[in-house]
């Protein structure tokens, strides 16, 4: 299947389907859709919507009884995997590159390896990958990253490890970066978020580049409200996709440990509770978000958060409130929350792949010979997908 026909599948299902999946679970006191998939749901126990929730195989099979066509969405979501053999480091090179993300290069440059074209970097960080790739036979490396002594870190360790490496700090977003740029160069960039991949695929379809390489990641940051597409394909859909729908295609995410994920649970049901007090407190029926905070405060007392989350909306709280009352309801609107979220995750996957396809039509139209493909299993990083790109 071309990416073209890939990407119009996909698109035409995912308008249709609109009312399942774009939405904001927190706007909503009860559940939104038809009464026999409600009902479903409200069947579930919370420890069957976690298991759920956690397979997305079985999302799909279970609610292929509820939402029209949703057995088509594994076969157009699919990209081809092949296992290559991970590269094998030295204990120096890999020495600070920590468990996971160590994995994840090591599959990255196993898929994108280069003998030949210096490297570009973007959005290095510590220049890890650029290290890995030079080790591994590239030429030169030139990493960019914003923060300086990231850069220094990284220009320190190519030197003790004698590796040609060389770093420019610089802010991808607003500074001139196009002398990074050369036609006979492979740039690659792994997790480089929103707008800063973007910018990277901008730049380098412009300058030519004989390879381009990325893994894309968080597709709402640094990036207008309404998101902005960049293949003619996209900008011809129906769908306007904002935060919260980009943010949907993050959500499959490896399994968090036990406290962070108790934490987790505790802090939406008291952001839960605090909304309903909010809203009697002020008569709005619209959910009002309120500002990350340090987790530590959810090792204390609801009604502390709830001082401190009227204090950041300008609500002064009325004494004799019943806490435990609104805290009851900041459980009940979980499970309900919770169940919303389980039907949006069906389409999760579809999202992502429809913006990574907008992504490898763009490179299509600027003249590369395109192909998607996923680098690593998603037990290592759900945020596994490969565009590589080579000019024609």
């Amino acid at each position: 299947m071309s990416l073209l026909s890939q990407f119009q599948q996909l698109d035409a299902y995912l308008t249709n389907t609109r009312d399942f999946w774009q939405r904001v679970a927190f706007d909503h006191l009860t559940l939104p859709f038809n009464e026999p998939l409600n009902r479903f749901l409200l069947n579930l126990d919370d420890a069957e919507v976690a298991r759920l929730d956690a397979d997305q195989t079985r999302l799909y099979d279970v609610f292929s009884a509820y939402i029209p066509d949703v057995s088509l969405l594994a076969s157009v979501t699919a990209l081809p995997y092949l296992e290559k053999p991970r590269a094998v480091l030295p204990f120096w090179l890999s020495n600070g590159i920590k468990g996971r993300k160590l994995t994840q290069l090591q599959d990255f440059v196993s898929h994108v390896p280069e003998r030949q074209l210096p490297v570009l970097e973007w959005c290095a960080g510590k220049g890890h990958l650029g290290r890995l790739m030079a080790h591994l036979g590239a030429p030169s490396v030139h990493s960019i990253e914003l923060q300086s002594a990231l850069c220094e870190q990284g220009a320190h360790s190519a030197k003790q490890q004698e590796l040609n490496v060389q770093f420019s700090c610089a802010n991808v977003l607003t500074d001139d970066t196009d002398a990074y740029f050369k036609p006979k160069q492979h740039a690659v960039a792994l997790h480089a978020c929103g707008a800063l991949h973007q910018t990277f695929m901008n730049r380098a379809t412009q300058h030519k580049c004989e390879k381009i390489s990325l893994s894309p990641c968080c597709y709402h940051l640094f990036t207008e409200p309404t998101y902005q597409p960049m293949s003619q394909a996209a900008k011809l859909s129906a769908l306007r996709l904002n935060h919260s729908d980009m943010k949907l295609a993050l959500q499959e995410t490896v399994t968090a440990a036990p406290r962070i994920a108790t934490v987790r649970r505790k802090e939406v049901t008291w952001r839960l509770g605090f909304d309903a007090l909010r809203r009697d407190c002020t008569g709005s029926t619209e959910y009002i978000s309120v500002p990350s905070v340090n987790k530590s405060i959810f090792s204390g007392d609801f009604s502390v958060f709830c001082h401190w989350a009227a204090e950041q909306k300008g609500i002064t709280l009325p004494s004799g409130i019943d806490y435990a009352a609104y805290l009851a309801q900041g459980e009940q609107r979980k499970r309900v929350t919770d169940r919303i979220e389980l039907v949006r995750h069906v389409f999760r996957r579809a999202l992502e792949i429809w913006l990574v396809l907008d992504r490898g039509l763009y490179l299509q139209q600027a003249g590369y010979d395109v192909s998607l493909s996923e680098f690593c299993e998603k037990q290592l990083t759900p945020r596994n997908v490969l565009i590589h790109a080579t000019r024609q």
